[in-house]
């Protein structure tokens, strides 16, 4: 393993996984995962797997008076195989970081004023943390709201930038982020072009952010175009359903 860690990340303009540097993880989204559940989905880039249910809105618990904003309660766990580190009992500091950060990018993103006194609650297990959890559960977070069809102002998508032996890197293995010298983390609604949650770590230069940045913009565009062909088939797949049930029950009569 020390030796694996020694060895360059970079060979020849590719990865360790043969990618080049503006290029994602072999990418799966599904909604409509959780029976259950008001909405949901599943994001898979390689190995990172996150479980995303919404369930509500429902009746706020809070007893904080009238509002005309609901509200988005966000919990994150991640599985106690996801990592090298064993569970622990409630959230772990990690967990709680990770369920601020994405309520902030979702919050921008959803129409709070549409269910006043509710709170749409959002759950997030990490199956798998293979890199990128933040920008993974995002992207499938939005998708579950959207499947539990809470009016959105616009689909949320987020992914990661490396800064790593001096190259930039879309998308970053656990490995790679390891490695980095600087990262970033952004989430975006890609068609209004408005940034919900940014997240840096490591010292930039403002060009090297900036071009950081445009790397993630146009990364969030591809997930974007992703994410709403997959809203597009299974609207398709529920309106193909109804059709068939209507006319089994023709039948029947």
């Amino acid at each position: 393993m020390a030796a694996l860690e020694q060895q360059p990340l970079l060979t020849d303009g590719h990865r360790r996984d043969g990618r080049a540097y503006e290029e994602f993880r072999n990418v799966f989204l599904k909604t409509g995962v959780i029976s259950q559940a008001s909405g949901s989905a599943y994001a898979e880039f390689n190995n990172t797997k996150v479980m995303v249910g919404v369930y509500g809105p429902r009746q706020s618990e809070r007893k904080v008076g009238y509002s005309e904003q609901g509200r988005i309660s966000v919990d994150v766990k991640l599985a106690t195989f996801a990592t090298r580190q064993r569970g622990m009992f409630g959230q772990t500091p990690e967990e709680r970081e990770l369920s601020a950060l994405l309520a902030t990018a979702l919050e921008a993103a959803t129409n709070l004023a549409s269910f006043p006194k509710a709170t749409a609650d959002v759950y997030v297990l990490v199956l798998e943390a293979g890199g990128g959890e933040l920008g993974v559960a995002a992207t499938a977070a939005a998708l579950a709201l959207a499947d539990a069809g809470i009016e959105m102002f616009d689909l949320v998508t987020a992914c990661s930038v490396s800064r790593a032996e001096g190259a930039l890197l879309l998308d970053p293995t656990v490995d790679e982020a390891a490695r980095e010298e600087a990262g970033l983390t952004l989430a975006l609604m890609p068609a209004c072009s408005e940034v919900t949650q940014l997240v840096s770590r490591g010292p930039w230069t403002s060009s090297a952010l900036r071009e950081a940045m445009e790397l993630a913009m146009g990364g969030c565009a591809q997930l974007d175009a992703l994410a709403r062909q997959v809203l597009k088939t299974a609207a398709a797949e529920a309106a193909a359903r109804r059709q068939q049930e209507q006319q089994q029950l023709q039948q029947a009569q």
